[in-house]
């Protein structure tokens, strides 16, 4: 309602971003695991601009787990359709992503932008299931596009990067997202909750084993 959205302006703050079980991801699964709030970020080299692309997830879906290519969920046995998976969950879900960028981007980049964090989310081996409701907004902070709503002018002249310019910030989108995920796993704990429901952290040591087995980790 109104008053939740006045709320949550009030009381929004600058620094770390918690992550895990809190908010709208206290009560998320992911890839058969305890989901939750995740968040990464990218910032450019100067040479293509020095901008920042942040990303926030809500993470509530399932898939075959995939960290850096590896293929974590097939190694714990813990995917759709195989064991004890099935009887536990699903694929089903929805993931809410949250992309800002302080690049001077129109709306059209910004759904591409967009597009670019689906792709980041199946890199973690998401794979949009048929009761999946995934979604993404995208939105451009940059200082000088924003309208200024007390002037007199009736008009203001915006700035846009070119298309041949975006691309570094698609793959900043897609990086930081598949980042934000694993992030949310990582960050969340073991939850139970109503009838004795229970979501399970997913196990960390056991998965740093199997990206060690796959020379992906010290």
């Amino acid at each position: 309602t109104e008053k939740h959205v006045l709320a949550a302006i009030e009381n929004a703050k600058s620094g770390f971003v918690e992550e895990g079980n809190v908010g709208a991801g206290t009560g998320t699964m992911c890839f058969g695991f305890k989901g939750g709030i995740g968040t990464s970020s990218r910032i450019l080299p100067e040479s293509a601009g020095g901008y920042t692309v942040g990303v926030l997830v809500q993470t509530n879906f399932g898939g075959v787990l995939e960290i850096n290519g590896v293929p974590v969920g097939k190694e714990m046995g813990r995917y759709p359709f195989k064991g004890a998976y099935i009887d536990n969950g699903s694929a089903d879900g929805s993931c809410m992503i949250v992309v800002i960028t302080d690049a001077p981007v129109d709306t059209r980049n910004l759904e591409r932008m967009a597009k670019r964090a689906i792709m980041g989310l199946a890199k973690t081996g998401g794979v949009a299931s048929n009761g999946s409701g995934d979604y993404v907004i995208a939105l451009s902070v940059y200082d000088d596009n924003l309208l200024d709503a007390s002037s007199e002018s009736s008009q203001y002249t915006s700035t846009f990067l070119k298309n041949r310019s975006v691309t570094s910030l698609f793959l900043a989108t897609i990086e930081a997202t598949e980042e934000a995920i694993v992030n949310s796993l990582f960050a969340a704990e073991t939850l139970e909750g109503r009838d004795g429901n229970r979501a399970e952290q997913i196990p960390i040591d056991r998965v740093m084993e199997i990206m060690k087995k796959y020379n992906k980790a010290k």
